[in-house]
């Protein structure tokens, strides 16, 4: 478990050799734990994904991958918040890797992105758009402003969607819409969604209030966009609903 961060003040240039100090030097917080069977979890996890996006690639409309760990908050370079390696971010640059021209992540988890964002911000070719809680109240608290908009090349294609706490599904799906709106514009050949469903009511480590008739609706606006689509499971902490909201989500998008 990772103890001590090199923070501002400190070097970061330099690995250090002890096992407990790497695991601080190549995390940003205490959430990414080592045990025995954790590199088989995490292995089968980005193996999920890539082979549900070989599935989208060889002409399936959508696919699903259940991973765990979840991925989103694993940046190039750095775990923490339950990640590892981030799945979406795989399963987006093997896309790209075998021959898609622009991905587009949309990130909908009540958590920001921040390890995707901070793999593709200077990047045109791989957008990201990201629904979450405000960055000044919510973890992961040092990314997910409205002004992170990319960088050089990347400018323009990082687009958050800060919200408060107590967001519900009108508030929410506004943004969802421009996000919708914005990817549109962008005409990926494939779209990988981030699937958090701890944006719901009774989630134990989250404030917004979406509630589970509401999760058909945003399958069914992600399957307007016409696009092939690969969904990769990240957060959901009310345990008796996680699934049948995940599920919901699928349905609407099938049944579109």
């Amino acid at each position: 478990m990772p103890f001590t961060w090199p923070t501002r003040g400190l070097r970061g240039d330099v690995p250090p050799k002890r096992i407990d100090a790497l695991l601080g030097y190549y995390s940003f917080d205490g959430g990414a734990t080592f045990v025995e069977g954790t590199w088989a979890a995490i292995k089968s996890s980005f193996d999920v994904a890539l082979t549900a996006a070989g599935l989208v690639k060889d002409g399936e409309r959508s696919a699903f991958a259940l991973c765990r760990p979840p991925g989103h908050h694993a940046g190039a370079g750095f775990m923490g918040g339950y990640c590892y390696i981030n799945n979406a971010a795989v399963a987006a640059q093997w896309f790209r890797d075998q021959g898609a021209k622009r991905v587009s992540i949309l990130d909908v988890d009540y958590h920001h992105g921040n390890g995707t964002q901070e793999i593709f911000y200077d990047r045109a070719d791989v957008q990201v758009l990201n629904l979450h809680g405000d960055p000044m109240v919510e973890y992961p608290f040092f990314l997910g402003h409205a002004d992170e908009r990319g960088a050089g090349a990347g400018e323009g294609f990082n687009i958050n969607y800060p919200m408060p706490f107590g967001t519900g599904w009108d508030a929410w799906n506004v943004s969802l819409e421009d996000a919708c709106a914005r990817l549109a514009a962008y005409a990926p050949d494939i779209v990988v969604v981030s699937l958090g469903v701890d944006t719901f009511e009774k989630d134990p480590i989250s404030q917004f209030k979406l509630k589970s008739p509401d999760y058909p609706k945003i399958g069914q606006r992600i399957a307007k966009l016409g696009l092939p689509t690969l969904f990769v499971q990240e957060g959901g902490y009310a345990v008796e609903e996680i699934g049948i909201n995940a599920v919901a989500v699928l349905t609407g998008f099938e049944d579109r």
